[in-house]
């Protein structure tokens, strides 16, 4: 299939569509999942400021009496306290509910209703915005570059009256390296991932292919053989008319040349009828429920009487062994029955030298019918036994011309076996002989109505 140019460019563009295909429906998927981490990491965080504020929110107020000014009771719930902008040292840590506030990246700030700055707890990020409002779904940046998630709330003191502001936030550098963990992943993965995809879609565009890449090399031997077996007889029939037609024939010859014609368009017509036969065959169903039972008995035995004359004249020995007791029945066309059985009589007398023998044997198998062709010829080699049911495929070329054979009649006995629900085998050793066998379903006698 590589050396064909149709094929390798449908088998490139199959590939390509896929593989793109591929690509778009996992780039949505990538940006999908790194929206989506995105989010779900972005709520979790803004979650565990919102409850930290709320916390703190909750603890302070009761301890604050007037607005705008820190009681010294505040250290007990924050002892990282710092007033004002001074630098203050972390003490060490406690277990405590709120040590979130002493971890790296956290801070909380308090400011007044004016906005200006009282206090910090944790980290001071330098240059980092004081607004009033809640800034929940946008982040901060200070003058370093860092970004800051922040959340705000208003405090109010023990009787009610608006304090100030609480502000707590926390550094979105881990938040930023996850983030940015993905896009390395999406951006050098996909490149990767797609390579793969490729090289499957090749290989499967390839699979794809094959059967389509037979077909077509079928059709092409067939066209070939086809043409080459009418060539055949078309030129006998031309170099009889031409010889005829240049000379002054008398009666004698005129009748030998419509003898030639005669058998020339006998085989023409053979050949055309077995090859409508074997279209009818591939474009039709095989209905079942149509079928008639059919005794394999009077088949086998009317068989060997038709060839016994066939076999005497060749000088093989022709006979039925019936191992059956009963009648055995199966459905089908008795007409197709009786050909596919008759092939194999007919190979097996003309592959069978002078001397040798045929048996046909009509036996059972539980819920098949088994019928065996038996020879004592020139046998087939295994290389040649996978072959012989391909249509004009012959083992013996020039016997089979001498017989008049297009090589179709294992192939219309193979067609006619499965049309049947059947499977026919052959078994065969050069120069011992060859075995066909043929299974087909067993049904019950038909009810004869009196």
């Amino acid at each position: 299939m590589q050396t064909n140019k149709l094929f390798n460019l449908s088998r490139w563009r199959l590939a390509s569509y896929y593989a793109g295909v591929m690509g778009v429906i996992l780039g949505f998927c990538g940006l999908a999942v790194y929206e989506m981490t995105s989010q779900d990491h972005w709520r979790s965080l803004d979650q565990e400021l919102t409850s930290l504020a709320g916390t703190l929110h909750d603890g302070l107020e009761p301890l604050l009496h007037r607005p705008g000014q820190l009681e010294p009771s505040v250290k007990q719930v924050l002892p990282n306290l710092c007033l004002g902008t001074q630098v203050c040292v972390i003490p060490p840590r406690h277990n405590h509910i709120l040590n979130a506030t002493q971890q790296p990246g956290y801070y909380v700030r308090f400011l007044n209703l004016n906005g200006q700055l009282l206090a910090t707890a944790g980290e001071n990020p330098p240059g980092l915005s004081f607004e009033r409002e809640t800034t929940r779904q946008r982040p901060l940046t200070d003058q370093q570059g860092d970004r800051y998630h922040q959340v705000s709330l208003q405090l109010k003191t023990a009787t009610g009256k608006p304090w100030g502001y609480l502000k707590v936030g926390r550094s979105l550098e881990e938040y930023d390296h996850h983030l940015q963990t993905i896009q390395a992943f999406l951006v050098f993965g996909l490149p990767v991932v797609m390579i793969g995809v490729g090289g499957a879609s090749w290989l499967l565009a390839g699979l794809a292919m094959e059967p389509v890449y037979l077909s077509y090399q079928q059709i092409q031997q067939f066209t070939a053989d086809i043409a080459h077996e009418l060539r055949t007889p078309i030129t006998a029939i031309q170099a009889t008319l031409e010889t005829t037609l240049s000379t002054e024939p008398n009666s004698e010859e005129v009748h030998s040349t419509l003898q030639i014609l005669k058998r020339q368009n006998y085989r023409l017509t053979h050949l055309i009828q077995d090859l409508l036969l074997l279209s009818r065959m591939d474009l039709q169903d095989a209905n079942w429920s149509r079928f008639q039972p059919c005794c394999l008995n009077d088949l086998v035995g009317d068989l060997v009487e038709e060839f016994a004359g066939s076999g005497i004249t060749a000088g093989v020995q022709l006979s039925a062994e019936i191992r059956v007791e009963q009648p055995v029945w199966v459905k089908g066309e008795e007409d197709q029955l009786y050909r596919l059985v008759g092939n194999l009589i007919s190979n097996a007398i003309h592959y069978t030298p002078t001397g040798g023998e045929v048996t046909v044997m009509l036996e059972t198998d539980k819920q098949q019918a088994i019928i065996k062709v038996q020879d004592t010829g020139i046998g087939i080699a295994s290389e040649d036994q996978s072959r012989i049911f391909d249509r004009f495929y012959r083992v013996d070329t020039a016997r089979s011309r001498q017989r008049g054979g297009a090589g179709l009649g294992l192939a219309i006995a193979q067609a006619i076996a499965v049309k049947h629900q059947g499977i026919l085998t052959v078994e065969s050793e050069l120069e011992k002989g060859s075995l066909f066998t043929i299974h087909l379903p067993l049904v019950s006698a038909p009810i004869v109505r009196s």
